[in-house]
């Protein structure tokens, strides 16, 4: 079968021929109908050899993924051969105190994500290790909704935490407007009646931050942080939403706070915010999260479900997947880069 890896050090991804896995017992044999391409694919392979952490390789790319089941193993149950399902990326052991309450992102033993721990869906069939890991698509598209798993659950999670403090009147920033960060943005729409202030780097991304719901956008430069202040009378946001997650960002959050906000940092990067009596306004809380819950991935389906999120999406056969994320690397992607095996 052909499958997209990551074969070298410091190489782009390569299309390869490799064998058609078979499950073992408790496993199901998924043929892929779409599969996202994520920054934190990039991050992988921009990771130095002394610092590379992740599946020895090569890795079969892809932690976002949709399937039809193809085949199950033995002793499988409660899975049917042709459901069209989603994967629940951040596989954990499913037994420790965390992944009992669904929480298998905060894995106590360490995620084997697929894609990033373990050989992902950026191929033509994958294997699923344990049926939890399924979700029911229902009638939803595959290729418009395989995001769902990672872009929709990631900012799920981090504005679900914040919406206690997203009262009528507030003021939440988002700033990347990409991948997820424009599904943010819906769902603080869709989730709270917050003024919602979109950071990003080019005009086109201000304008299509505009069209997927923002009230307000401005560039992403030191100056943003005098326009939030004057936006909110000088107060600063209640929450503010990094998707991007570099130095300067992670600046720009830490200086347009208000006082008892809420930072979540999103992005995969290496910036931080400096949470002290004297680095930032007074009971400020500040997070950085990783993926989701189970639970808040049926959740996310169900918004979808309504037409609260949409995942704009741009579609790349598997044959071309190099390319998708050439642009990615380039910044190019207007939403999110979906691969299409068939």
């Amino acid at each position: 079968m052909k499958a997209l890896q990551y074969r070298t050090i410091g190489s782009r991804p390569e299309l390869v021929e490799i064998e058609k896995p078979v499950p073992g017992p408790s496993e199901i044999l998924l043929r892929v109908t779409a599969a996202g391409a994520c920054h934190s694919d990039e991050f992988i392979m921009g990771t130095s050899a002394e610092d590379y952490y992740f599946k020895p390789l090569p890795l079969t790319l892809g932690h976002e993924v949709a399937g039809v089941v193809e085949q199950i193993g033995d002793g499988v149950h409660d899975v049917e051969v042709g459901e069209s399902v989603l994967v629940y990326g951040p596989w954990g052991c499913g037994r420790c105190y965390q992944c009992a309450q669904g929480q298998e992102n905060n894995c106590e033993k360490g995620m084997r994500a697929p894609g990033i721990f373990s050989d992902g869906g950026m191929a033509e069939y994958m294997i699923v290790d344990d049926a939890r890991h399924l979700v029911p698509l229902g009638d939803l598209d595959p290729v418009q909704n395989v995001s769902l798993t990672d872009a929709g659950l990631t900012p799920y999670r981090a504005i679900k935490s914040a919406l206690p403090h997203l009262v009528p009147g507030t003021t939440a920033v988002v700033i990347g407007s990409g991948g997820l960060g424009h599904v943010a943005i819906q769902l603080l729409k869709a989730l709270s009646q917050s003024t919602v202030v979109v950071l990003d780097v080019a005009e086109e991304r201000l304008d299509f931050a505009r069209e997927v719901g923002a009230d307000h956008a401005f560039l992403s430069t030191p100056d943003a942080i005098a326009s939030v202040k004057e936006l909110t009378g000088g107060h600063g946001a209640d929450a503010v939403f990094d998707f991007v997650g570099i130095q300067p960002t992670a600046d720009l959050a830490a200086g347009m706070i208000r006082t008892a906000g809420q930072i979540v940092v999103v992005g995969v990067a290496k910036g931080a915010v400096p949470i002290g009596q004297t680095t930032v306004p007074l009971d400020v809380n500040g997070r950085a999260i990783n993926w989701g819950s189970r639970t808040e991935l049926m959740e996310v389906v169900e918004l979808a479900k309504r037409g609260a999120i949409s995942i704009h999406v741009e579609q790349f056969s598997l044959e071309n997947a190099t390319e998708a994320y050439d642009r990615l690397h380039a910044g190019q992607v207007r939403g999110r880069a979906v691969i299409v095996p068939a």
